[in-house]
C-alpha cells in the first residue's frame, strides 16, 4: 500500500446507511475517537461534517465527483489517520487516490463482492460487523493514542534459583530510564519479592496486578501508564503484599501490550516456570535474557528452563553472572545451553547492602551493573532503530 497512515486527528466515515452509522459511531466511542461523518469523499474546505453525533442526511452529501482534501476544521480523505468505508460508499469512492488506512466495513457476512470492492477502493483490511467488532475498536484505539512503534520489550529470567535475574531486570529498566528512554518495568513473577520493593517504592501511590484481574478486550496505553508507580523516572507494575490473586492470561496479555504500545523499553522480570500466562508475555517479547551463573550445577538447572522458553520465546540469549568456575567461560556456558551469548554480569561489590538501604540496582554509573546495562541498551536500542550494533 502506498503511503503510511498519516498520525493524530480523527477517522473518516464515509456511509449512508444508518445502521452501520450507528455501529460505526458506537465503535468510536468504545475507542474515545471522535469521527468526521461524510457521504463520499469530502471536498477540500467543506463544511459537510456532520460530526460525530449526527444523523445521516441529504444536506451531508458532498457527491462522488469531490476532490480529495482537507482543511482545518475539516478531515480529508488524504489528512485523516483512518477512513472506515461503508459497503454502500464503496461505489462513490471509487477514483480517490490510493492511501493507507482504508478499511471497508459492512454488515452483510455472506456478501461473494465483497473483496472485489476492497480492490477497487484500495482498502487493506475488509471488516464485517459484528464479527469484526473487537479488531475494528483496536485499529480505532490506535488513532486516538498516536500508536507508532511499539517499545522493544525485554524480558529477564533466572537459570537457576539465585541468578540475580530480578537485580538485572531493574537496573536495565533504571538505566533504560536515565538515558531518556519511557521505561515501564513489569514484574512477572507473582512469588517474588515485588519490584517495587526492589526500587524502594512499596508503598507509592498506583495500580497493581491485582487491580487489572477484572479487564477484558484492550487496555488503554496512556491510561495503563498514569496509572503506575512512578519511581526513579520510570513506571513500574508489580504485585502488592494482600492474597494472592489470579490474573487471568488474557488480561496479562492486554496489558502488555498497552504497556508495548506506548513506545520505549519494557522490561519484564519473568518466573523461571512457563505456564499459560507467562507464555502470553514470552509471545510479546523481543529478547529474553536468561540469567546463568558460571558454574555447572546453575548450567544444567538453566537447560531444564531454556526448554520451556523457547517453545514460546523468539530470541533467547544467555548472561553471564559472577566467576565463572570448573572450567567455565562465559562462552562455553552459552555454548551449553545453544543460545547466544549477551555478555558478562560481574559480582557488584557492595550492591546488596545499597539495595538494602534503598539504592535501586544499577543507580551507579560506574559500577559493573550499570556499564553491562549501558552497553546492552545501546546495542539493542540501536539494532532495534536499524542502526549497526
Amino acid at each position: 500500500m502506498a503511503g503510511s497512515v498519516p498520525g493524530g486527528g480523527r477517522p473518516l466515515i464515509l456511509t449512508e446507511d444508518p445502521l452501520l452509522l450507528d455501529d460505526l459511531l458506537r465503535l468510536c466511542a468504545a475507542a474515545g475517537a471522535d469521527p468526521h461523518v461524510h457521504h463520499a469523499v469530502p471536498e477540500p474546505g467543506g463544511t459537510a461534517d456532520t460530526g460525530g453525533a449526527a444523523e445521516p442526511g441529504g444536506t451531508a452529501d458532498t457527491g462522488g465527483a469531490a476532490e480529495p482534501g482537507g482543511t482545518a476544521g475539516s478531515t480529508g480523505w488524504e489528512s485523516a489517520p483512518l477512513v472506515l468505508v461503508g459497503d454502500d460508499a464503496a461505489r462513490r469512492v471509487r477514483g480517490a487516490p490510493r492511501r493507507a488506512g482504508v478499511l471497508l466495513v459492512g454488515r452483510d457476512l455472506d456478501d461473494p463482492h465483497v473483496w472485489q470492492r476492497a480492490v477497487e477502493i484500495g482498502a487493506e483490511e475488509v471488516l464485517r460487523l459484528p464479527d469484526a467488532e473487537s479488531r475494528l475498536v483496536d485499529r480505532l484505539a490506535d488513532v486516538v493514542e498516536g500508536a507508532g512503534r511499539p517499545a522493544l520489550a525485554v524480558g529477564v529470567i533466572g537459570g537457576s534459583g539465585g541468578a540475580g535475574a530480578s537485580t538485572l531486570a531493574c537496573a536495565l529498566a533504571v538505566r533504560a530510564a536515565r538515558a531518556g528512554e519511557r521505561t515501564i518495568l513489569i514484574d512477572g513473577d507473582q512469588l517474588g519479592g515485588g519490584m517495587d520493593v526492589l526500587l524502594g517504592g512499596e508503598s507509592a501511590e498506583g495500580l497493581r496486578w491485582p487491580d487489572f484481574a477484572a479487564s477484558r478486550g484492550r487496555v488503554g496505553a496512556g491510561a495503563l501508564e498514569e496509572s503506575l508507580p512512578e519511581l526513579h523516572d520510570l513506571r513500574v507494575l508489580s504485585w502488592d503484599r494482600g492474597d494472592r490473586v489470579v490474573v487471568p492470561p488474557a488480561a496479562i496479555r492486554s496489558v502488555v501490550a498497552a504497556a508495548r504500545r506506548r513506545g520505549g523499553v519494557v522490561v519484564v522480570d519473568l518466573p523461571r516456570r512457563v505456564d499459560e500466562a507467562v507464555a502470553e508475555v514470552l509471545a510479546q517479547l523481543d529478547l529474553v535474557l536468561m540469567v546463568v551463573p558460571g558454574e555447572l550445577r546453575s548450567v544444567a538447572a538453566a537447560g531444564r528452563v531454556a526448554a520451556g522458553v523457547r517453545m514460546v520465546a523468539r530470541d533467547v540469549r544467555v548472561v553471564v553472572r559472577g566467576r565463572c568456575a570448573g572450567g567455565l567461560d562465559p562462552e562455553s556456558v552459552a555454548g551449553l545451553l545453544g543460545a547466544p551469548l549477551a555478555g558478562e554480569v560481574p559480582v557488584e561489590v557492595g550492591l546488596p547492602g545499597r539495595v538494602a538501604e534503598g539504592e535501586p540496582p544499577g543507580t551507579q554509573g560506574r559500577g559493573a551493573l550499570a556499564r553491562f546495562c549501558d552497553g546492552f541498551w545501546q546495542r539493542a536500542l540501536g539494532s532495534a532503530q536499524g542502526v549497526p550494533a
